[in-house]
């Protein structure tokens, strides 16, 4: 076997430069016992917490690999449900930072979740068009309701009914009632996309929000009839439904379902609409956790709050407008007004405050401090998050911002970057901002405004840094005190590329003027000082006929490449600017290039999706690599080597090698264009710049790459990628209507099959050798040692049974059901004789029980028609019931400790309250009297 070359694999270090994404919403999450302070938002893959207050980063919640597309916080404060974009759910306890439960049921972005008031359910709706009910405390899934046309827009649990309601795209608002896990209402009453909807008034009323600046409302009405059973059933006329079916409900029409022994009348009624300022769709509604305040916005940066009247308050207004009507019809001496006075729907719902953010907004979250202040968060566009308070005690309550954190990001995306000579510190700049980073803390150390920046570099010493811009201007900036010292008009179009000369005396720079132009840096005096500051001196000119998009000087400097327009790559002289060559080839033009160390090799970067690698000499294509899916924005060699680094608009970044033209490896992370990348001098760590507005360090590590091992490693991810969009398996005798199962086929579900399948196949030869071994040893006369497989010695001698139950517990709660129905029938005999040993011994029943019925479900017909099995199912069926209703009893009496204990306590916390109390009193009516004997004494 030949040697083969090593190369040495790239690790991600860290995600910076990010405040929040844009894609999901923000939550206010309760943390070390605070209420509005703590803020989760989502930052790319991972969740990032925010003490408001001080502006700092307080918990990452890591995720894997794809971006947060939703997040939900549980009623009591604990845990934070993240919905990804590859329709994983995951929750998180935000207490240890840990995941701890995991739930794969959707095949496309999760944009909806909600838990019930007592967090024991989570529901999710997707791009898939489907919602599912997931059980937390079981972690597992319940069920699948199908019924909408495109993305749910949101999900809504009702506390005091069983029910759900949902909206979508496909301007329809369901309501499902999940006793009987069908539909039974559908509002029409929307010509567009519903976007967002709240309930209010004690979930008396219903809210939605459209694609236009109407806020319609319609009043819910639940009504528990018993049916009198002497009373003849309704006639039904030939085009009515079924009992149970789906009726489509116009703006004001009532919805009559037969229900087992009750008629359940929902009654759904617009009551009107309130008009938005905003003329454009709303992108999120909502409402504080009590329902007092409603909130909603557009696409623009104008926030809209409105406080919802309890009953009480619509009490207190009706009997003040009854008064002034009396007090009118007294002086008009007309009869005393009727009783008809009611509140118009404005005065239900009032308008607080209209709160304008700094730029758009694209989620809120709202929360009621017992102060009674109404604290506002908002997580705008632009890679913000500003923190709003309304003093609501005021005359004319107004929004008073208290924070914004902003230090730990650009404002627009990153279009360059540039890394200091002794590695430490990392240049971006932005459309609006020039930062520079220390790489080991992962700090922004200064921040300077500067122009639209397009190219930058820092000057030799660290010192000082130079920005080229989109108008055609060169600033140079002092670090030390952060300040701007010099502008230059460099060229007459954008600056697209600057390039430090190997002597550092000086640089060059292409413009969209199509000229190059050569600068060099002196010192010259300073007006206000009187030391000598640096300088940009102006010294030649190459003018050309096209724009110019990149420079490069060769190490020696005898060599300068421009990349133009036309598609082309021109070679000049640097000291005569004499044409040397012209590298041809490209179908669009060269984006980015660079030449290696020794001068031998240019690679090329271009539109066109390929990067062709040259010799210097003669001008020669060695080859042409397709390298991504887009264009290639950016490209430079590992100092030192003939690797290079290429970024692209796929949002991959790649390592090649130019030697033997080899695909490397592959760094993934970013989720949008990658605009940028940079190496450091010593060729440890590169940075990364993407639409997605995160900047990422990544770091050399000691750990060899062999490509054999990563083409194998890239066949198995696309395997798991290919079983995941597989056809999902038909499970026998279920219709494909409303209702499905709660999961989905992926690679962990197939791997818990097979892991089941291996441990019964060991359980049949370890029983079929002890039948041998018995038979051998009573052929012997005398007792023969039996072999442990080394399986089951790990395990600490357990018996091949006890095995298979350790490996079928070891399946998650959540991927159970998917991985029995791709389990084989020919296993399913052998686990159901299996379940029965188990109940009898009273272990893991519940769990037994759920898998048990699972099978019995999904496996009816060959179970039934089995004779095999008749007596494992006739067994199966007493012990079941048996060590169920021990089960149950055990549970019951637990329960009643439990509350027992509960009102012990209550009555010692009240018995101590009162004691308390009375101390208080006597230690009072002490005081009071002291007082009076030194009140008297002076007198």
């Amino acid at each position: 076997m030949g040697l083969t070359r090593q190369y040495l694999r790239y690790e991600p270090a860290a995600l910076f430069g990010l405040v929040a994404s844009a894609r999901a919403g923000v939550a206010f999450v309760a943390l070390r016992g605070e209420r509005g302070r703590y803020v989760a938002v989502p930052a790319c893959e991972h969740v990032f917490v925010w003490d408001t207050r001080k502006g700092e980063k307080v918990l990452i919640l890591k995720g894997l690999k794809q971006q947060v597309s939703c997040l939900c916080p549980s009623p009591d404060g604990l845990h934070l449900a993240v919905g990804y974009e590859d329709g994983a759910i995951r929750v998180f306890n935000l207490l240890s930072g840990e995941s701890a439960i995991t739930f794969n049921g959707h095949r496309a972005a999760v944009t909806a979740l909600q838990y019930d008031h007592l967090g024991g359910r989570l529901v999710s709706g997707s791009k898939d068009t489907e919602v599912i009910v997931w059980d937390v405390i079981n972690e597992s899934g319940l069920y699948r309701l199908r019924g909408h046309k495109d993305v749910i827009t949101q999900v809504l649990f009702l506390k005091e009914k069983n029910l759900l309601v949902t909206c979508s795209k496909d301007t329809l608002v369901k309501w499902w009632d999940l006793d009987t896990q069908h539909c039974f209402k559908t509002l029409v009453g929307h010509r567009a996309e519903v976007w967002g909807m709240a309930l209010l008034s004690e979930e008396k009323r219903l809210i939605t929000g459209s694609a236009d600046s109407e806020l319609r409302v319609w009043d819910l009405t639940f009504i528990q009839e018993v049916k009198d059973p002497d009373e003849p059933e309704p006639k039904k006329s030939k085009g009515s439904s079924s009992p149970g079916a789906e009726e489509n409900i116009e703006d004001d029409e009532t919805l009559e379902l037969d229900e087992h022994p009750e008629e359940r009348i929902v009654k759904c009624s617009k009551v009107g609409s309130i008009m938005r300022e905003g003329r454009d769709r709303v992108v999120t509604l909502g409402t504080d956790r009590a329902g007092k305040f409603l909130a909603c916005h557009g696409t623009d940066a104008v926030l809209e709050v409105f406080s919802v009247l309890s009953e009480e308050e619509i009490q207190k207004k009706l009997e003040k407008k009854m008064k002034k009507a009396r007090k009118k019809a007294k002086q008009n001496s007309e009869e005393e007004p009727e009783k008809s006075v009611e509140l118009s729907l404005q005065e239900e719902i009032q308008r607080v405050t209209n709160v304008k953010a700094s730029s758009k907004i694209k989620s809120f979250d709202l929360i009621l401090s017992p102060k009674g202040e109404l604290k506002m968060v908002l997580l705008l566009q632009n890679n913000v998050i500003e923190l709003y308070n309304l003093d609501l005690s005021a005359q004319v309550p107004q929004a008073v911002r208290v924070s914004r954190i902003t230090i730990g990001g650009h404002r627009s995306d990153v279009r360059t970057l540039a890394f200091s000579s002794d590695n430490i510190a990392i240049l971006s700049a932005a459309a609006e901002s020039v930062k520079i980073w220390n790489r080991s803390t992962l700090q922004c150390i200064r921040t300077m405004e500067c122009e639209y920046a397009l190219c930058s570099l820092f000057v030799p010493g660290d010192r000082q840094v130079i920005v080229g811009t989109k108008t055609g201007k060169l600033q140079l900036y002092d670090l030390a005190s952060g300040s701007l010292i010099e502008t230059l008009d460099a060229h007459d179009g954008a600056v697209w590329s600057i390039a430090l000369s190997p002597d550092q005396h000086g640089f060059v720079t292409g413009g969209a003027d199509k000229c190059v132009k050569f600068w060099e840096f002196e010192l010259v005096k300073d007006e206000n000082s009187v030391q000598k500051r640096l300088s940009m001196k102006h010294v030649r000119i190459l003018q050309l006929d096209e724009d110019v998009l990149c420079v490069r000087y060769s190490p020696n400097q005898k060599l300068l490449a421009v990349s133009l327009l036309d598609c082309t790559v021109k070679v000049f002289y640097v000291d005569t600017l004499k044409f040397f060559l012209s590298l041809y080839g490209h179908k669009l033009p060269v984006l980015c290039m660079d030449i290696c160390y020794d001068g031998t090799l240019i690679a090329t970067g271009s539109a066109d999706r390929n990067v062709k690698i040259w010799g210097l000499d003669f001008g020669d294509c060695h080859r042409s690599l397709f390298a991504h899916d887009d264009s290639v924005m950016y490209l430079q060699f590992v100092p030192k080597s003939h690797l290079f680094f290429t970024a692209g608009k796929d949002s991959k970044i790649k390592q090649w090698d130019a030697d033997k033209f080899e695909h490397i490896q592959t760094l993934e992370g970013h989720h949008q264009e990658v605009w940028c990348l940079a190496l450091s001098p010593n060729g440890d760590y590169v940075v990364s710049a993407s639409h997605d507005k995160s900047l990422r360090l990544w770091e050399r590590t000691r750990e060899p790459l062999i490509l054999e091992e990563e083409r194998e490693m890239q066949r198995e991810a696309e395997y798991e990628e290919s079983v995941a969009k597989e056809e999902q398996p038909v499970v026998p005798g279920e219709r494909q209507g409303e209702t499905g199962l709660a999961g989905k086929k992926t690679i962990e579900t197939i791997k818990a099959a097979e892991r089941i399948m291996e441990a019964i196949e060991l359980y049949r030869e370890e029983t079929a050798k002890l039948k041998e071994h018995n038979a051998i040893c009573k052929a012997a006369g005398k007792e023969v040692p039996f072999p442990v497989n080394p399986i089951l010695r790990a395990y600490g001698n357990i018996t091949p049974s006890a095995y298979v139950l350790e490996v079928f517990k070891k399946v998650k709660s959540s991927e159970l059901e998917e991985s029995l129905l791709v389990l084989p029938f020919s296993y399913v005999p052998d686990l159901l004789r299996l379940f029965n040993e188990y109940i009898q011994l009273g272990s893991d029943v519940e769990l037994l029980c759920r898998a048990l019925l699972f099978l019995l479900k999904i496996h009816f017909g060959q179970i039934t028609g089995n004779q095999m099995l008749v007596t494992v199912i006739e067994n199966l069926k007493k012990t079941t019931i048996s060590r169920v209703s021990e089960a149950r009893d055990v549970l019951g009496f637990n329960m009643a400790g439990l509350q027992f204990l509960k009102r012990e306590i209550e009555a010692k916390d009240e018995v101590t309250f009162f004691a308390d109390a009375t101390e208080r009193f006597e230690e009072k009516k002490r005081k009071r009297k002291k007082k009076e004997k030194m009140v008297l004494a002076v007198l």
